[in-house]
């Protein structure tokens, strides 16, 4: 009897040493997913707030104007390129060209720029027929894009991109005013559907997490933003931080044109565009989930290591919390409350900047869910094939790896 007693008891106070032990780690990691949310999150957030708006900005009457080249590179955009280029040949400002970069397209591309050039002489077509050794496709043709152009600056855009005619004239006010040498803007994103909303909602939280836009503009801070939607830059900073040809084996190749602009010393900065320049990203789930493929992996830097730190944060921060609400009590259950409570405010804030309902906050979780696996499925399949493939064109892994930036 003795010994069952005591084995009893051994039992007993082991299982509750276990549950302690389980209580206290848990409290350790649900401790670590708050401080990111209350010191990370919300500095972010608050940050976020303080971006200039391009709708604030304006370009005094009879002011200096100095000439801007719109560059832009197209490959087999048929589709969506018409309604993109009549807003670009609708800008009004006043010291303007654009060099559009026909890239090897199959399709109607060319016929497309020749016909818009005869109606404007501000567009200027460049043909690219073969693509060199040791380049991607799109740096290659933005370089060429440059060589042919004579702006003091330069607006690297996409061929899908919209703009409202005065949206170059608020953009320059803005470089002016912030005293900039490189400007790139977050700009609308045209979505349908809830799975549309989920997904890139939940995209602009998670870059705005993971960028800092707001320390962009401190030269103290290491982070840097590029996005190829608009990024204005003075001519001379560009030459001097190297041009596209330090970008030539770069997947992200708009996020570190402003890496090495801010790398060489120039000021950089990010604003808010909302309506003045709107893309029409993918349409459907399914054709987000191809089109950034090629993206993920490169901007993990093709590295395993950092894809599973970036899967386990992921999970942890934006997963987790909500999974342990049924079963969490006490100190856990309020931690998990507060993490959840910051996430889902600036979700709904990011949403309303993107101009969807602040309801789409609800499918954090679910977004957290669907990016993990797009980001695990780019790194499967570039690994799988040994590369990516972009536009048609296989490009190896160990030379994108060679060609990081």
């Amino acid at each position: 009897m003795e010994i069952a007693y005591f084995v009893i008891v051994l039992e007993y106070r082991v299982g509750a040493f276990q549950h302690q032990s389980m209580h206290f780690l848990a409290l350790i990691l649900f401790g670590m997913i708050t401080i990111f949310w209350v010191l990370h999150g919300l500095r972010v957030a608050v940050g976020a707030l303080q971006l200039p708006w391009l709708k604030n900005y304006a370009m005094p009457e009879n002011a200096h104007c100095p000439k801007v080249s719109l560059l832009v590179a197209a490959r087999d955009e048929e589709e969506k390129l018409p309604f993109a280029l009549q807003t670009l040949l609708q800008i009004d400002y006043p010291n303007l060209e654009i060099i559009a970069v026909n890239d090897r397209s199959t399709d109607g591309t060319e016929n497309i720029l020749r016909e818009a050039a005869g109606r404007d002489s501000r567009l200027q077509i460049v043909s690219i027929a073969a693509l060199p050794d040791g380049w991607l496709g799109k740096p290659f043709a933005l370089q060429n894009a440059y060589e042919a152009s004579s702006g003091e600056w330069l607006l690297f855009t996409d061929a899908d991109v919209r703009f409202r005619p005065d949206a170059i004239q608020r953009a320059m006010a803005l470089a002016n005013a912030k005293r900039l040498d490189h400007l790139t803007l977050l700009s609308d994103v045209e979505m349908h559907g809830f799975w549309e909303k989920t997904i890139l909602s939940f995209f602009g939280l998670g870059f705005h997490l993971a960028t800092n836009p707001r320390a962009v503009s401190d030269p103290r801070s290491r982070a840097y933003i590029g996005i190829g939607a608009f990024q204005l830059v003075r001519r001379a900073a560009y030459e001097t931080s190297g041009t596209h040809r330090r970008l030539a084996m770069e997947v992200v190749d708009d996020m570190k044109l402003g890496k090495i602009v801010k790398q060489a010393g120039f000021r950089s900065g990010v604003g808010v565009a909302q309506e003045f320049v709107t893309v029409r990203w993918h349409a459907g789930i399914g054709n987000i989930v191809r089109g950034v493929t090629k993206n993920f992996f490169a901007g993990a830097e093709f590295k395993v290591k950092m894809v599973a730190l970036q899967l386990i944060a992921l999970f942890c921060a934006s997963i987790l919390p909500f999974l342990v609400l049924p079963f969490a009590h006490g100190s856990t259950l309020a931690l998990a409350l507060v993490s959840i409570a910051i996430a889902l405010g600036f979700h709904a804030g990011t949403a309303i900047v993107m101009k969807v309902s602040p309801l789409f906050a609800l499918t954090h979780p679910l977004g957290a869910a669907i990016f993990s696996y797009m980001l695990l499925r780019s790194t499967v399949v570039t690994l799988s094939q040994g590369g990516i493939v972009w536009r048609e064109t296989f490009y190896p892994l160990d030379a994108l790896r060679r060609g990081l930036v």
